[in-house]
């Protein structure tokens, strides 16, 4: 799969410089000598990436660029790279979601080692998404009864009690606890109830009821 690297820099000698050194260490490279002229070509659905970017350039700064990235909710990294580091606009950065603040000169050892940890944490994060949406695709799955049926278990509740909850009979909760298990594909209730935990549907170490 190709990594792209987006450079951001007013200094065109600098951007020619880090383009060699990021195709030599195997990136695609897209240079930008402002951070309009990236919101203007980043493409909508983004590769797999991340963006070296400067603080001071002129119009849209660094971190303006940053905050704008976030509100279209683009996923890709920042690593700043400038001449200008300050320990508040470092902080910011950070908190902002920055992976990386460096400051020039930087060795080709530590830019691409950067690069590489923020890479790495897209593809982990990414990839973490992609398991919420298909837990949330198999919670689509349920039918209303069922998805009653499994906010009281995940919640510690035995069958009778559900079925006392409910208005009906234990034998029937026990036919939907076992459609609940089946389509949200999990094979004990400690599971049942991680899964409920990973989409936000309940609070972490909830307590448990023998079923």
């Amino acid at each position: 799969m190709s990594r792209f690297v987006y450079v951001v820099d007013d200094d065109a000698s600098f951007r020619t410089a880090i383009e060699r050194r990021l195709k030599l260490a195997g990136f695609e490279v897209a240079t930008y000598a402002s951070a309009l002229d990236l919101l203007e070509c980043l493409p909508r659905n983004e590769q797999q990436g991340c963006i070296l970017l400067d603080v001071q350039i002129p119009g849209l700064s660094g971190p303006e660029l940053q905050s704008r990235l976030l509100e279209r909710g683009s996923s890709l990294p920042i690593v700043f790279l400038t001449g200008h580091a300050d320990t508040q606009t470092t902080v910011r950065a950070i908190k902002a979601g920055a992976e990386d603040f460096l400051t020039k000169p930087v060795s080709s050892a530590q830019l691409i080692d950067a690069i590489e940890r923020a890479l790495a944490n897209q593809s982990q994060a990414r990839s973490l998404r992609d398991k919420l949406d298909g837990l949330r695709a198999l919670l689509g799955l349920l039918t209303p009864r069922e998805r009653q049926v499994f906010d009281l278990i995940v919640r510690g509740k035995i069958n009778k009690q559900i079925a006392y909850d409910l208005g009906t009979t234990e034998r029937t909760i026990k036919a939907h606890r076992h459609q609940v298990m089946e389509k949200m594909q999990a094979r004990s209730l400690a599971e049942l109830v991680s899964i409920a935990e990973r989409l936000g549907l309940l609070e972490a170490n909830v307590n448990l009821a023998s079923p």
